[in-house]
């Protein structure tokens, strides 16, 4: 478990640095077919169903890969 977690802090620490030096790496983030975006004056909603999909198949698949 210490190493999984020692793994998944390094990874975020990269995810930072290659957003903090290249912000556009991320540009899709949100911005999917199916996020639901509503925009009306002062009033924002925004649901990003499609982007939390895939980021959570993506996140299955690597834990089952790790865990095998």
């Amino acid at each position: 478990m210490a190493k999984f977690l020692i793994i998944l802090g390094v990874v975020i620490v990269l995810i930072g640095i290659i957003w903090l030096m290249f912000p556009s790496a991320f540009s899709w983030m949100g911005r999917m077919p199916g996020d639901v975006r509503y925009e009306s004056g002062n009033t924002r909603i925004f649901f990003p169903i499609v982007t939390m999909i895939i980021i959570s198949v993506v996140g299955s698949i690597l834990l089952n890969l790790f865990n095998r």
